[in-house]
């Protein structure tokens, strides 16, 4: 507490005054003067609220520490069909978390789906306890041809790219998740062609993570179909 005194009336009827002390330095010293427990709750409830400010101006400095050094996004990925470049959600993230750490913030999404309808909430929150967040909402993605669990995938990714840009406040012109409006023509592979290749990632014991980084895909689902052939000849190449 800044310049502030806190006054407090034990039943000795004696004062006590503190100067630039916290509420908990209040009530311990109210203890050793008996106080009674209708008294120190409201000394607990005065210790909460404060250190919730504390918690709120040491989110806002953490944020504003982290505006000085802002992380330079760069496209990552390539759109096989039209060679068009656009960030991905894991190169919008990875690239942001090391400043966000010496900062002491961190992050996290919840995901709520409810009939036809996906929202994705951005929680962001500092070490000392504070959170903020930002929610966005979106049907699934029905372009192309993607099968229903494609069609939820590519709303949430989209969504996660789009909140956590949103929270954090980086520029969308360094790191928009963004095809140039290209995902609407990208076919993906079918059900079949899923199984198949995740049974040959199982059969030659394949790192997913790795081989998906070499597809440019975030998850088999959303491998585009005119890659299906590279990708089993590149499995299969490695069976045998």
């Amino acid at each position: 507490m800044t310049e502030s005194v806190v006054k407090y009336e034990t039943k000795e009827n004696n004062v006590v005054s503190l100067n630039n002390q916290s509420p908990m330095d209040a009530m311990a010293l109210a203890l050793s003067k008996g106080a009674d427990l209708e008294q120190l709750e409201k000394m607990l409830a005065l210790q909460e609220k404060w250190e919730q400010m504390e918690a709120k101006k040491a989110y806002t400095q953490a944020m504003a520490d982290f505006k000085l050094n802002p992380p330079i996004i760069t496209k990552d990925k390539v759109n096989g069909q039209y060679k068009s470049n656009y960030t991905s959600l894991g190169n919008l993230v990875n690239s942001s978390l090391p400043q966000m750490s010496k900062c002491g913030l961190s992050h996290k999404w919840e995901i709520d789906q409810a009939q036809n309808n996906i929202k994705v909430t951005c929680i962001v929150t500092h070490q000392n306890g504070h959170s903020e967040s930002t929610s966005m909402s979106a049907p699934p993605d029905g372009s192309g041809s993607k099968n229903p669990i494609q069609q939820i995938k590519s709303t949430i990714t989209y969504l996660k790219a789009a909140t956590f840009e949103s929270i954090m406040g980086l520029a969308s012109s360094d790191a928009n998740f963004d095809d140039d409006g290209n995902s609407a023509a990208i076919t993906y592979i079918n059900d079949k062609q899923v199984s198949q290749i995740t049974d040959m990632i199982n059969a030659t014991n394949t790192d997913e993570p790795k081989f998906l980084k070499w597809m440019g895909a975030d998850s088999v689902e959303l491998i585009p179909e005119n890659l299906f052939n590279k990708a089993m000849a590149a499995l299969k190449a490695k069976a045998a």
